[in-house]
């Protein structure tokens, strides 16, 4: 085998290759289907050396569970060729099929042309899916230059919907049965979930179409809570098209942007209408290694009092973002303010401080809103910028990063196969060109922003949000209107200088500068994930839990959607233990992929992360 190595990373674009591509002469039909009679046959065969000569030299092959059962993106031509050799004799695929009505030539720039296409495959455990881009080489020929494979549905385990679903009269007191099934008085969980936002929700919607029983814990008083309880300005800055849920879209009549309070209540719709057993005001209270043939014992505590301990094989952490504790700033001096010191999540809404002088520290999504929100309600608010912010539009801004997830776009599944297919490392490439553009369309308002002082920045590598969504979850503004008062001045702005420390009436600033607060809205993030999922397991488990967030060396986020010890030594010891976060998109695409793997090791069937 060839050594492996990583390659320089840069886009397919026409010069690079040397190519000379008249778009009216090319044929993506017959292109794509030639390649892929060559591909299917030395996939089918095991040839990794044919395939490797399919593919660029700089390729990548980003598998999702169908011939890793992992997440991996692998880089280069060596890389490729190793996973192939090792893999294909595990799961055997076969049955290639192209998909004729998902063949597209596709042109995102006048120097990058490529040719995208849908597959469908068979493997020893499942179906899987797949997508190519082929791109066109100096002789003439075209090799693919992105290769990626999801696993869709287990062998002989398939979803229980559409035609699958229960066909039998329900003659049984339906009222009485689902109480007895939502407190599982006849039989324990299949799976206890902690968590009853959308990550928690999706993850039980997915079970229970493949037959596994699934009880979610929220420990607050309605399902929906985590959205309502949040500042009352609050709104999805995603759109409603692209955050659909699994199995239940949103109404078409719905706002493209909705209220938090307003998604809270459809959460709480779609667990009813689902028939998904949640324990409302209930915490789990630890989860230790495992008795009664089980992995863990799951300790539950209701808000009667009432106890109860489960024992499962698999447990799913799906607290989210604001599982972790609120990072609060080492300001010092802060029990000498007379005032109000509040972290972002204690904020409920802007009339609570009506004439009072307010600063929000901060200056990124949650700052932004509640900012704004104190303007409209003629409170006097500063802003106090300590590093720089990504600022776009979404007007501008959204349609470009989420392009795919359209109202009249291409459905759902479709648009998620063909995000998913670009492995984040290529996305950044993309997205410097993205970004670019998107500076020039909101150009007025950054230059605005500039004017008065505002510090801004383009994103890791000029690349914009995504890279800061993945490393930090933060660190950016979608702008819905907040840009143009901190514009015209209704919302004040104190960029210059660090904080020094709290005063009896304001805060100090390095520079000398004093600004006077009675209420101090820290806006500023939360720490690792990570501690709210320690905090659960007993203390010799805790070098076993692997980072809940940021991306690992191939560009695959820690954690998410996989067992939470990740590929380190001592992943076994807490296997079983599964993490789901991530916003409503990322929740119905990979609620699935934990569904999946859950099945799978109940079954028997899952074989060996690579």
């Amino acid at each position: 085998m060839p050594a492996v190595a990583t390659p320089l990373r840069s886009l397919p674009t026409l010069q690079r290759l040397g190519s000379v591509v008249d778009r009216s002469l090319v044929d993506a039909q017959a292109v794509a289907k030639e390649w892929f009679l060559g591909f299917a046959d030395a996939m089918s065969c095991g040839n990794y050396i044919r395939i490797a000569s399919l593919l660029v030299e700089d390729a990548f092959w980003r598998d999702m569970l169908a011939l890793t059962w992992d997440f991996h993106t692998y880089e280069g031509s060596g890389a490729i060729q190793q996973f192939i050799a090792d893999q294909l004799p595990k799961f055997k695929p076969f049955a290639f099929k192209i998909r004729n009505d998902l063949i597209r030539l596709h042109v995102p720039y006048k120097d990058i042309v490529c040719i995208q296409a849908f597959f469908d495959f068979e493997t020893t455990v499942g179906h899987a899916s797949g997508i190519f881009r082929l791109v066109p080489m100096a002789d003439g020929s075209w090799k693919a230059h992105t290769v990626f494979t999801n696993l869709e549905d287990l062998r002989g385990f398939p979803e229980k919907i559409g035609a699958l679903r229960d066909s039998e009269p329900y003659h049984k007191k339906w009222i009485e049965s689902r109480e007895r099934e939502r407190e599982f008085l006849d039989e324990e969980p299949g799976v206890v979930i902690i968590g009853g936002g959308q990550s928690g929700l999706t993850v039980a919607a997915r079970l229970k179409a493949l037959g596994i029983s699934a009880l979610v814990v929220e420990r607050n008083k309605r399902i929906g809570d985590n959205w309502r309880n949040r500042y009352a300005a609050l709104c999805v800055h995603d759109t409603v098209w692209y955050d659909h849920l699994p199995y239940m879209p949103f109404p078409s009549l719905w706002p493209i942007y909705p209220p938090a309070a307003k998604l809270g209540d459809w959460l709480e719709t779609y667990a009813h209408s689902l028939e998904l057993n949640v324990w409302t005001s209930a915490e789990v209270v630890s989860v230790d290694p495992g008795t009664h043939g089980k992995k863990w014992s799951v300790k539950v505590v209701r808000c009667d009092g009432r106890e109860r301990v489960f024992h499962v094989n698999h447990v799913v952490l799906a607290m989210g973002f604001g599982s972790g504790l609120p990072n609060i700033p080492n300001i010092p001096c802060q029990d000498e303010f007379k005032g109000q010191i509040l972290h972002s999540s204690q904020h409920k809404r802007a009339t609570d401080h009506l004439g009072k002088k307010v600063v929000v520290i901060g200056a990124c999504t949650s700052a932004h809103d509640i900012c704004a929100d104190y303007v409209d309600h003629g409170v006097d608010v500063t802003m106090v910028q300590r590093s720089s912010t990504y600022v776009m539009s979404a007007k501008e801004g959204i349609p470009r990063l989420t392009g795919l997830y359209l109202e009249n776009g291409p459905p759902t599944d479709i648009a998620d196969r063909i995000n998913a297919s670009f492995p984040n490392f290529l996305l950044k490439l993309v997205h410097q060109r993205v970004v670019k553009g998107l500076a020039e369309a909101d150009r007025d308002t950054l230059d605005g922003l500039r004017k008065v002082g505002f510090k801004l920045n383009m994103g890791e590598d000029d690349s914009g949000p995504v890279q800061f969504i993945w490393k930090r979850g933060g660190g950016y503004y979608f702008d819905v209107g907040a840009s143009q008062k901190i514009i015209d001045g209704e919302i004040k702005l104190k960029s210059n200088g660090s904080i020094t420390r709290f005063t009896p009436n304001g805060l100090l600033f390095e520079d000398g500068s004093t600004l006077d607060a009675e209420v101090v809205i820290l806006a500023t993030g939360y720490a690792d994930g990570r501690t709210a999922y320690l905090r659960l397991l007993p203390g010799h488990l805790h070098d076993a839990v692997q980072p809940i967030w940021g991306l690992d060396d191939e560009g695959e986020l820690y954690s998410v959607a996989r067992e939470v010890g990740g590929r380190g030594p001592q992943a076994q010891k807490v296997a079983g233990l599964w993490a789901m976060l991530g916003n409503l998109a990322m929740c119905r695409f990979h609620s699935k992929h934990v569904a999946l793997q859950i099945k799978a090791y109940e079954e028997g069937i899952f074989g060996e992360r690579y």
